[in-house]
């Protein structure tokens, strides 16, 4: 069994406060010395594993769908790095901030936290291939479309993005309007969503599913191809970590193979 080391004043001098990071090492880290490992950073850390000190409702429960994964031959071990959101999780996970919500974001600044603090400690510390290849960055809903935006941004330092109902409509669609071309880097994009998921925060229609296939779509007219890019439209398929638990071990196999 792999373990979740919990650090739980890590500072973000980008942000100015202290976040929760979690961090699983999978089995076999101590003994074997000699090896490094890939990364996966997620978003939602509190949601990610399957831990007594995880949220109380349900969560990803990622650990133990990597051990499967693992222990089947699918993949090989990797470490996860899972960032708790914050006090403001809409403006955190907002590159960009919703006209009619204030336009308040912190995206860029929680995004520079990731690759300026975070990353180059977990290089540090722990035994990591630090390039792109062996690099992953995921989340869903907000936290795919911050996720998405990282890749993007940072394509130098994340070469696998997983997108689990990303909110890809944000302010207006935007990230169709950023993201004009393909960077020409080592790629893998996972994207899913319900079929018909939709969701009516305050009013406002949000339909995941149709959009997650519109960015799909908008990649490939970029020029990604299929061994880049990867969606996933699950039927009744909800807005809820239930449904990207369900979706995850699939997910992860095509993701970091």
């Amino acid at each position: 069994m792999g373990y979740v080391h919990i650090l739980r004043e890590f500072a973000s001098p980008q942000e100015g406060f202290n976040r929760t990071v979690r961090i699983y090492t999978p089995e076999g880290y101590d003994a074997h010395a000699a090896h490094r490992y890939p990364v996966l950073y997620m978003q939602d850390g509190q949601n990610v594993f399957a831990h007594p000190e995880s949220a109380l409702f349900d969560t990803w429960c990622a650990n133990h769908t990597l051990e499967a994964l693992v222990h089947g031959g699918h993949v090989e071990p990797w470490l996860i790095v899972a960032v708790d959101s914050g006090m403001g999780r809409m403006q955190e996970y907002s590159p960009w901030g919703e006209p009619h919500r204030g336009g308040q974001t912190r995206g860029e600044l929680y995004g520079r936290f990731l690759v300026e603090t975070l990353k180059p400690y977990v290089d540090r510390v722990y035994r990591t291939r630090p390039g792109a290849q062996w690099t992953g960055v995921a989340g869903s809903s907000l936290g795919g479309l911050i996720s998405l935006y990282l890749g993007w941004k940072y394509p130098e330092v994340y070469g696998r993005i997983g997108g689990f109902s990303p909110s890809v409509m944000w302010h207006r669609g935007k990230l169709f309007q950023q993201w004009k071309a393909h960077p020409r880097t080592w790629t893998r994009i996972y994207l899913d969503a319900g079929l018909t998921e939709t969701i009516v925060p305050g009013g406002e229609v949000l339909a995941y599913g149709d959009a997650t296939r519109d960015f799909h779509e908008h990649l490939q007219d970029l020029g990604y191809g299929p061994h880049e890019l990867a969606l996933v439209l699950e039927p009744g398929g909800e807005h809820h970590e239930s449904a990207w638990q369900r979706r995850l071990p699939a997910a992860l196999q095509w993701l970091l193979r």
